[in-house]
């Protein structure tokens, strides 16, 4: 076993962007490439001023950073880790039992198993 130094704020940070689903779409497409909100917006159906809010949430987690582009300003990943990290937590394959009467696949809610 690798002895694995672990920043929790930092995982409390990423925690709280994956969970809301319109940040995780932002996410997984500033992995594919650094965008524009405007783009990102239109790719995404979203509003500009949703983007726009969401953007400045991850930005205040630390998971992406501002790049000035003449006038505009475009986002990309803060590190190069987070993108490694995000490419393999999206093609995680989860196994989930039945969980009180759940079928296979649903999502489990945060009280669902104690705590």
């Amino acid at each position: 076993m690798v002895n694995t130094v672990v920043n929790a704020e930092a995982l409390a940070r990423v925690g709280t962007a994956l969970a809301d689903e319109n940040r995780r779409r932002l996410l997984l497409e500033l992995l594919q490439a650094p965008a524009y909100p405007a783009d990102l917006a239109e790719r995404l159906g979203m509003t500009r001023g949703n983007v726009s809010n969401h953007l400045a949430c991850l930005r205040g987690c630390g998971l992406v950073r501002t790049v000035p582009v003449g006038r505009r300003v475009r986002y990309e990943l803060a590190d190069v880790k987070l993108a490694r990290a995000l490419a393999e937590l999206a093609s995680l394959v989860l196994l989930i039992d039945e969980v009180e009467g759940r079928a296979e696949g649903e999502a489990c809610e945060p009280g669902d198993f104690g705590g």
